[in-house]
């Protein structure tokens, strides 16, 4: 399959229109119809609706995105692995949630930099649905998330337990999940527990999956809502948020998943995971058994 027809079908997906993408590709438009005619013979199906107007994915092309974005990031990574800086002897490909950044995330990069400068680190954020699939496909080695993996090639490593809590812009005694209540989607065991507190209809007018996003929106505009206590630590001292007295509260077990025989041939992998732990009690985590 050739590459350039997959780069130039996503182009037209983000572009909206053929001519579009043809510009931002900087080739002519029939070099355009003549990929994405390619690409469709190929395949056996008609990818997209193309009318004066633009382009709008087919069925079949809205299958197909999913798999032409996947084998162009593969091969961006594989380019990027070969094609090593010189000077560089490796590289870490590094997939984390949202919410580990802080702490975990930026531990381990500072670590890299001044004690590893011979490896190249990539850094993918990601909700855990995608970093499952990373870690699945070898796009990532280790990833920060908030689950295990299973398989032989994995290993999982409790990193600590995040406490959620319900915090607020005003003091308040009770928790309300009025219109000013923001859904943090902390995942599926998250999810269980919140709809066992809070039975009944709760549903949200906002939903935001990160702890650090939702602080910044009930910042900037108020209300409440669950997020990691290390990210409200600060505020809550300084008053710029309220824990909320009789709300309960949940955690959230945080993991080191790695490609096993990947990191057991990094030499500085363990001193980086221990100054990961550092900074995560620094930041008073709640270290899991």
């Amino acid at each position: 399959m050739n590459l350039e027809g997959l780069k130039t079908f996503l182009a037209v997906v983000e572009a909206g229109s053929l001519i579009a993408a043809s510009r931002r590709l900087n080739v002519t438009q029939s070099t355009v119809t003549a990929r994405i005619n390619a690409l469709e013979d190929e395949i056996g199906q008609k990818l997209l609706h193309r009318n004066k107007s633009g382009a709008e994915l087919t069925s079949p092309g809205f299958k197909f995105k999913r798999y032409a974005e996947l084998m162009v990031q593969l091969w961006r990574q594989a380019r990027y692995e070969v094609s090593l800086p010189k000077g560089f002897l490796g590289v870490c490909n590094l997939g984390l949630d949202f919410d580990l950044w802080d702490d975990a995330g930026r531990a381990f990069l500072e670590f890299v930099r001044a004690e590893a400068p011979g490896v190249a680190l990539a850094i993918w954020p990601g909700e855990q649905r995608q970093l499952d699939r990373w870690l699945s496909i070898g796009l990532i080695d280790v990833a920060f998330c908030y689950a295990p993996q299973t398989g032989g090639n994995f290993a999982n490593r409790t990193l600590f337990d995040d406490e959620l809590i319900l915090v607020s812009d005003k003091p308040m005694l009770e928790p309300d999940l009025g219109p000013s209540y923001v859904y943090v989607d902390h995942g599926d065991e998250f999810r269980r527990l919140h709809a066992a507190a809070y039975p009944g209809d709760t549903t949200s007018a906002l939903t935001i999956a990160s702890s650090q996003w939702a602080t910044d929106h009930m910042l900037r505009l108020g209300g409440s809502g669950y997020i990691t206590r290390r990210h409200a630590k600060t505020l809550l001292e300084t008053g710029r948020l309220h824990q909320v007295a009789n709300a309960p509260h949940f955690t959230r077990r945080a993991y080191l998943v790695e490609v096993a025989q990947t990191t057991a041939a990094w030499h500085w992998f363990e001193a980086a995971i221990a100054a990961v732990h550092a900074a995560c009690h620094r930041a008073n985590c709640n270290f899991g058994k």
